[in-house]
């Protein structure tokens, strides 16, 4: 059952979908900031009082990131992906972040407590580039997809003391973000290279079939989890 309510709460509340965000219809704001480099826009709205006195750092080095780490994911994962995207500032927002429709709305209280986490930017952009729209999916492969994103393409995971968790009895290849991830950096690494995106352009023209992995390298998902154990248990 939690299985089941974590994966209908990150379809409805943080897949990203075709839509262009639009900051317009956010309400009142404090500050929107456009910036435009190359071929794409990030429009920075903040909603936020306190983050307008002391986020000026962190706002510079989200926006860095954004450039940084957006066109990476565009150029190889989806170069259809939408050219312009929406920071909200949001208070009300309670989690660390959440994508949908474009938009990236980020907890401020989390942004200046935790300004070295730039990579939530990494993960939550790559949402957009994701665009699965509805049932592509499991929920698990595509947090999981965009932890691996984080992992492969972060701008700052060391300073943030982020990183991928050691391999542990309880863990499966389901529980999804960074334990999803690592089993993708081992399949990626030691079985075949590029499944990851394979695996990505399926779950967006909605392809994706449980025997996908068995057809991409000759193993099913089990059989793959089997051997990752196996490996990972490898005595030094």
């Amino acid at each position: 059952m939690k299985k089941l309510i974590l994966i209908i709460s990150l379809f409805i509340g943080i897949h990203a979908n075709a839509q262009q965000g639009d900051w317009k219809t956010v309400g009142k704001f404090i500050s929107r900031d456009s910036i435009t480099k190359g071929n794409y826009t990030l429009i920075f709205v903040n909603l936020d009082s306190t983050f307008v006195k002391q986020g000026d750092a962190v706002k510079q080095r989200m926006e860095d990131a954004f450039f940084k780490v957006y066109p990476e994911e565009a150029k190889a994962f989806n170069k259809k992906t939408l050219r312009k995207v929406v920071f909200i500032i949001d208070p009300n927002y309670k989690g660390v972040a959440a994508t949908a429709d474009g938009t990236v709305r980020y907890n401020p209280k989390w942004m200046l407590k935790q300004p070295t986490d730039l990579d939530v930017v990494t993960h939550e952009v790559m949402h957009i580039v994701q665009d699965y729209g509805d049932n592509a999916g499991p929920g698990w492969l595509t947090e999981g997809i965009a932890d691996y994103v984080r992992y492969v393409y972060g701008v700052d995971n060391a300073t943030a003391k982020w990183t991928l968790p050691a391999l542990k009895p309880t863990h499966h290849y389901d529980n999804a973000y960074r334990i999803t991830a690592r089993f993708l950096v081992w399949v990626e690494k030691d079985v075949k290279k590029g499944i990851v995106q394979k695996l990505d352009s399926q779950l967006r023209s909605h392809t994706y079939k449980d025997d996908s992995w068995k057809k991409l390298t000759g193993k099913t998902l089990d059989e793959l989890w089997a051997a990752y154990v196996s490996n990972e248990n490898k005595p030094a």
